[in-house]
């Protein structure tokens, strides 16, 4: 999508779709008010007789018909009462204007980015990421080709200059954030450990700045990765650990330098194992490598940002599945750090896998680490599908992840991580087991278990089981993998250099 800025007025601006944001009550003054006088009081007669209501969510398309707007369409979409609109309100916005460009199967859009309460730079940043984001559709396995078309695209009118530059670097985070929902969305019998690790090499050799690693199974053993290759060992598709190293060409800012670590879940397909989830929960087990698609593609666009920030990704990508050599409940295995773990569950298979790329991304000199992974149901059944669990031992580490998340959109709620919970997995025969008992605390505890393996140093754990993909449509979001986590990770980035 081709994003623009122009200071022109909107009723000069050639486009298939104008959109203003509106709130309640509504004013009929900057704006509005030229286009109600464009359109010979349209509407103002229309909020009078009460068909205009600006509620959240809702949208009043006009067709213009020449009368002195070259826009062919007009959108009001609404943002609710104006003491609570805010960053997602206006996503929702934008979002919703322009799926309705594509059911007219129209390809330019304008909006408007000078709102009253915000700055203007947020706000272009806003519109991009509902546009953007909101449009996306994987139509990649689709025979038919009449689909309304994508916005090819968007002209943001305001008279700032500072909006360009802001609407440029979301457009740049959307694309790589819709990227990972592509990754997300693909079957799992296209797209397994090898096909991560491909795009990864894609990125190395678009990206002179990145650098790619892949150990294969006898990497994994020399390091002795044991909860990892475990996990692994019964899938026909060989486990692979993924290290993209994003060097800056320019010097970090900050004195003493700070690696940002990002270890990202690459479960490619989850049965279980022998503790086989339920026929229902099966479905949508593509989505358990979630936290390395948006590992990946965070890490790619802080390559394109030339962001001056030394950042080390490590994936854990595999499968796992059931055969006669898979692991078992009462097995023992012994992790890259020394700890040994019982295997209590074999369907606790994520953190096993994130336990030795903890240790690994630690080894490579990370010393600011966030992991996300689709790791448990609990954080479901607990925060729904708008936040993730964000759990951490390092107070301002934490604080910084909450801002991030607040100003990308992708939010977050923090959870405990007492010592409390590790009573929960504890073992008779082992330093500790991989699952507990009692049923309580699932996410509390399972964050808890990656702690042992997280090395010295601030870091934190997103649990992301419920945010990654949707199974109905939400918000400015599509059904499916959602990319949560990309925009979050390079404002966490951003906020480093």
């Amino acid at each position: 999508m081709r994003i623009t800025t122009s200071a022109a007025k909107p009723t000069s601006v050639q486009a298939d779709l104008l959109a203003v944001a509106v709130t309640k009550p509504l004013e009929l003054s900057g704006p509005v008010a030229e286009l109600d006088e464009a359109l010979g009081g349209q509407i103002s007669r229309l909020v009078r007789s009460g068909e205009l209501r600006p509620g959240a969510g809702s949208l009043t398309v006009l067709h213009t018909e020449g009368r002195g707007i070259r826009a062919r369409r007009v959108a009001l979409a609404g943002m609710g009462s104006g003491a609570k609109a805010g960053d997602d309100e206006l996503r929702n916005a934008a979002a919703a204007a322009a799926r309705a460009l594509q059911r007219a199967r129209g390809t330019r859009m304008a909006m408007v980015a000078d709102i009253p309460g915000f700055d203007a730079a947020e706000a272009a940043r806003c519109v991009v990421d509902g546009v953007a984001i909101g449009t996306y559709r994987y139509d990649r396995f689709r025979t038919r080709r009449d689909l309304p078309p994508v916005p090819a695209s968007l002209s943001l009118l305001t008279p700032e200059r500072a909006v360009g530059a802001a609407a440029r670097r979301a457009g740049l985070v959307a694309a790589a954030t819709n990227r990972a929902r592509d990754l997300q969305n693909a079957p799992p019998n296209v797209l397994g450990p090898q096909e991560l690790a491909d795009r990864a090499r894609e990125l190395a050799r678009e990206h002179p700045a990145l650098r790619v690693r892949v150990l294969d199974r006898r990497g994994l053993e020399r390091r002795r990765m044991g909860a990892f290759l475990a996990t692994a060992q019964a899938s026909s598709r060989p486990p692979l650990l993924i290290a993209l190293e994003h060097t800056p060409r320019r010097a970090p800012r900050r004195r003493g330098e700070v690696v940002l670590g990002i270890v990202g879940k690459g479960l490619t397909y989850d049965s279980g194992g022998y503790s086989l989830k339920p026929r229902n929960s099966l479905v949508g087990m593509k989505y358990d490598m979630s936290g390395a698609a948006a590992a990946i593609e965070a890490t790619s666009a802080i390559a394109e940002l030339g962001l001056p920030l030394r950042v080390v990704t490590v994936v854990g990508a595999c499968e796992n599945m059931v055969a006669r050599d898979a692991m078992k409940v009462d097995d023992v295995v012994t992790a890259a750090n020394g700890k040994t773990i019982e295997i209590t569950n074999t369907d606790a298979e994520g953190r096993l896998v994130l336990a030795d790329c903890l240790h690994y991304a630690r080894g490579e000199g990370a010393t600011h680490v966030v992991d996300l992974a689709t790791l448990t149901g609990g954080i479901i059944t607990g925060l729904g599908d708008f936040h993730g669990g964000l759990f951490g031992r390092d107070q301002e580490w934490v604080d910084r992840l909450m801002a991030a998340g607040e100003r990308s959109g992708d939010h977050l709620w923090p959870m405990p991580l007492h010592d409390t919970f590790r009573r929960l997995y504890r073992s008779d025969i082992a330093d500790m087991a991989n699952s507990g008992t009692s049923g309580a605390a699932q996410p509390c505890y399972a964050a808890h278990f990656l702690s042992e393996f997280a090395g010295d140093g601030p870091w934190a754990h997103l649990d992301i089981a419920g945010t990654a993909d949707l199974t109905r449509p939400r918000d400015y979001y599509a059904k499916g993998g959602t990319g949560f986590g990309v925009r979050l990770l390079v404002e966490l980035a951003e906020s480093l250099c």
